[in-house]
């Protein structure tokens, strides 16, 4: 069983920046391809960034292209995300999901292990 822990979340100002943190358990954590999602209030969720296993492959929602960057410290078993430049539209729950696949995928439903999410709140 996978269980991931986001950290990091918290209250900014517009143009601020945070780093979110997902420590995952299991051992198989290197090879396992690793997404972001989040969900703002009344709105579905959705893609944020995902990194494949192995070679570290990154992808991105084009909303948040060029001010966020997912990467991941197989050694901490803990994938990251970076996110600079943030804007009011970027207030969301942050979720940090995990697949049993080396590949990245920007579908939930690809992914079999999700955390508990963490609130990131940006003010204007």
């Amino acid at each position: 069983q996978v269980q991931l822990v986001e950290s990091g979340g918290g209250l900014v100002q517009a143009g601020d920046s945070l780093r979110l943190s997902c420590a995952a358990s299991g051992r198989t954590f290197s090879t396992a391809a690793m997404g972001w999602f989040r969900q703002a209030p009344g709105r579905e969720r959705e893609f944020v960034a995902s990194i494949s296993g192995r070679l570290g492959i990154t992808d991105y929602a084009d909303s948040v292209k060029g001010r966020f960057t997912i990467s991941r410290d197989n050694a901490k078993n803990t994938v990251y995300l970076q996110m600079n430049s943030l804007k009011s539209e970027d207030t969301a729950i942050y979720y940090c999901a995990g697949r049993g696949r080396y590949s990245g995928s920007p579908h939930g439903t690809d992914y079999s292990y999700w955390g508990q999410g963490t609130q990131v709140t940006v003010s204007s």
